[in-house]
């Protein structure tokens, strides 16, 4: 495969996923609809036509009935009043009268069947569309429930997310809490004891504090030997 033919691939491949993730079926669905009412809208105007036609040709051959009627009346007249060759003039013209009457009988025929097919296939095309409707709405109501079903389950993963972003939050106060409690607590059983004053008042661990407390004592007892060589032997 050429460079030019994989980057169409990839870039129809995009496309065509970037148009579905944009793509509403409801939309698609209502679009449809509409379209196949303009095509019902135009089969029931093209029936309106041939029906005008019809009743246009069918006027048409009421008037030529009416005209031949007519020239037959006066063909009579004219051969009761002896007049032979109008009431043949008469009766020439009614003839011609009958022969576009006969042809516009074909004409009306032909429009009566184009008429009844339209209506039938029009009658079809709205009971395919009201199912097409209905189906539609039933899609579409289907869709919508999916769709905030789907909307309600990502609400409720995103809250227990939360729920467990919180949940570590309020365990870590929990052992903070403890913590600082069990530092509390030691620090009063310090006081308590008197271990924690001395260190605070001194400055000075165990260790120094016996150092200098025998120290002291030590110091204590020369200075009391010191005095007991002063006064001697009969003194102690």
């Amino acid at each position: 495969m050429g460079l030019w033919q994989r980057f169409m691939l990839i870039f129809k491949s995009k496309a065509n996923r970037a148009l579905d993730a944009a793509e509403d079926p409801r939309e698609t669905l209502d679009y449809s609809y509409e379209k196949q009412l303009e095509l019902l809208q135009k089969v029931r105007r093209g029936v309106a036509d041939v029906a005008t036609s019809r009743k246009r040709l069918e006027l048409q051959i009421q008037g030529l009935d009416k005209q031949g009627a007519k020239l037959e009346d006066q063909a009579r007249a004219a051969l009761a009043a002896g007049r032979e060759d109008l009431a043949r003039e008469a009766l020439t013209r009614r003839s011609g009268l009958q022969q576009q009457i006969a042809d516009m009988q074909e004409q009306l025929a032909s429009l009566q069947a184009q008429e009844e097919k339209l209506s039938n296939a029009a009658q079809q095309l709205q009971a395919k569309v009201e199912a097409f409707r209905t189906k539609k709405e039933t899609i579409k109501a289907t869709y919508s429930a999916a769709e905030a079903q789907t909307r309600i389950n990502e609400a409720f993963t995103g809250i227990s997310q939360e729920f467990g972003d919180v949940g570590q939050a309020i365990q870590r106060a929990e052992d903070k809490t403890a913590e600082m409690t069990a530092r509390a607590s030691a620090i009063d059983e310090l006081v308590s004891t008197g271990v924690l004053e001395d260190k605070i008042g001194t400055g000075k661990d165990s260790i120094t504090a016996e150092l200098e407390r025998m120290a002291s004592e030590r110091d204590v007892n020369a200075q009391l030997e010191a005095m007991k060589k002063e006064l001697g032997p009969g003194k102690s």
